[in-house]
């Protein structure tokens, strides 16, 4: 391994479930840009406003360190930020579980944040290609992306093919046919373009803090054409750490919340209306559902991906 461009031990003061925080950035088992529980370590490439990094980081250690080695140009943006990327930031005051699956499931899963990467272009990217697909499409397709026009990882992570997502100046100059053969159809492909030529506005959402924060970072994201409210709520949690975030339109998430805390599927409007009492914190009910591994039952056959490309509309 050659040596690291920048070592930070970070001692949290709790307990911290590393692979768990990681596993929510990743696009599936087989994202290049992730690499999880390799001896110990996880690994992760990505894209900073000072060039790109690889990053190990550790399991929590005996002593409640977390090492996080990093290499290339991002380093020093990445290992401060990397207590956010682990949802230090995370604050769950002033959620109340008010419904025992709720109660139980956070008392089972008690150290589970909500990271915060700070990189939005990072996270709008894989929203859009997982719009209206089924999720192995969207994650073949995201795969495929990284390797053709991506760039290897800095230092150690090349060594362990981890891959960096491509610059806004490269996915701008994707010519359409390359789309189709990623099996990204031109309704998508239009909205990773059009998001690409506002990369930097796009980037400074990720500076937004403060109660608000979330609020206005869908007004800015939803400005733009292809960016709708599930799109935006799925860059939202992953960008911002933002505990509000609900992805409605989901064809999983109101069936399931409705099924694990009610006995009955929501619809996207049920959802809404049974979250009410939770603003503020109404993307943590789905989060403790879905980490409690709460699902509806699942009839019939599954979704198929399809097998021609025709445009479709974004999703409102």
């Amino acid at each position: 391994m050659t040596s690291p461009d920048g070592v930070r031990v970070w001692h949290p003061g709790r307990p911290v479930p590393v692979a768990a925080l990681l596993r929510q950035q990743r696009r599936g088992a087989g994202d290049p840009t992730h690499r999880l529980d390799v001896d110990g370590w996880h690994w992760r490439a990505s894209r900073t406003p000072a060039g790109p990094v690889s990053l190990a980081i550790s399991s929590q250690r005996a002593d409640g360190g977390v090492e996080i080695r990093a290499w290339g140009e991002g380093s020093t943006w990445a290992l401060a930020q990397a207590p956010a990327l682990l949802g230090d930031l995370d604050d769950w005051t002033g959620f109340v579980p008010q419904h025992p699956v709720l109660e139980d499931a956070r008392r089972r899963h008690p150290h589970l944040r909500l990271g915060r990467t700070g990189r939005v272009l990072e996270a709008v990217v894989p929203a859009i290609i997982e719009q209206k697909v089924t999720g192995q499409e969207a994650f073949a397709s995201f795969r495929a992306l990284v390797r053709r026009h991506g760039s290897p990882a800095p230092g150690a992570g090349a060594g362990h093919h981890l891959m960096v997502q491509p610059d806004a100046a490269t996915l701008r100059s994707i010519p359409s046919w390359e789309w189709l053969a990623l099996h990204i159809d031109p309704a998508r492909s239009r909205a990773v373009v059009t998001a690409a030529r506002h990369a930097d506005a796009l980037e400074r959402i990720g500076d937004l803090v403060g109660e608000h924060a979330g609020k206005e970072a869908e007004r800015r994201l939803r400005s733009l054409p292809g960016i709708g409210v599930w799109t935006s709520a799925e860059v939202r949690q992953r960008a911002l750490g933002d505990p509000d975030a609900v992805s409605f339109g989901d064809y999983h998430v109101a069936k399931d919340v409705g099924w694990a805390l009610t006995g009955t599927a929501f619809d996207d409007a049920g959802l809404a209306a049974y979250l009410a009492p939770w603003r503020g914190h109404r993307g943590r009910v789905p989060f403790l559902v879905a980490a409690a591994g709460l699902r509806r039952p699942r009839h019939g056959p599954r979704m198929a991906p399809r097998e021609h490309l025709r445009t479709r509309d974004q999703i409102a």
